[in-house]
């Protein structure tokens, strides 16, 4: 069962991922790379790009003009400041709703190929041995823990395996922290201590006063 032991790993490994980087950093990451994919989604964000960029420079111009002195070309921009704005409106609620409709199915794919997958197989793996320890080696009713729900006794379940590699992760993720916090506080300590002094040169003239 070293493949299955294998992909308990992985799993409990991307779900460690997931939880320290967070979902919504991940589905933020996930929608730029899908605007990246020439669609119909991609062209409505260029147009909204195109759309606000118009935008900011009519309402611009329609401030710098005078309704009192130049009315015709003050009413011509102000039509053409309120097309703009109802466009981009518009495409903003559009894209609001796809994005939430992807955010919505990411999730649900997320939560299907991590956490959904892994009760899938804790439950059709239960009665099966990740792998045997040697006889003896733990009291009895430590081999029956290590073998809870229903794995046969003497062994390890994919429950309890599960559970060992998510505690050694979380384990290994706040030693490299702390490691990686040591590492950069002894580079600014090496920084500041290497950084030469500042000297206060002494005008001449208050150098001779001193001499007398």
């Amino acid at each position: 069962m070293v493949s299955l032991l294998l992909v308990v790993f992985l799993l409990q490994f991307a779900i460690h991922i997931i939880n320290n980087v967070g979902a919504n950093a991940i589905d933020d990451l996930l929608w730029i790379l899908f605007l990246r994919i020439p669609s119909a989604t991609s062209n409505s964000q260029r147009t909204q790009k195109v759309l606000q960029r118009d935008y900011l420079k009519t309402r611009k111009q329609l401030h710098s003009t005078s309704s009192q002195d130049e009315f015709a070309k003050w009413a011509k921009l102000r039509r053409q400041h309120d097309k703009l704005l109802a466009d981009l409106e518009n495409i903003n609620a559009e894209l609001t709703t796809t994005r939430s409709n992807f955010i919505a199915i990411i999730s649900k794919v997320r939560w299907l190929g991590t956490n959904g997958f892994r009760l899938f197989l804790q439950f059709w793996y239960s009665k099966v041995a990740i792998f045997w320890i040697p006889k003896g080696w733990v009291p009895g009713y430590i081999e029956w823990l290590l073998a809870f729900p229903r794995a046969p006794i003497g062994s390890v379940s994919i429950q309890i395996w599960g559970l060992a590699c998510a505690s050694v992760l979380l384990l290994l993720g706040d030693a490299f922290i702390a490691l990686w916090a040591l590492a950069v506080g002894q580079m600014e300590g090496k920084s500041r201590k290497g950084a030469s002094p500042e000297f206060y040169t002494i005008p001449s003239g208050e150098k001779a006063k001193k001499e007398l």
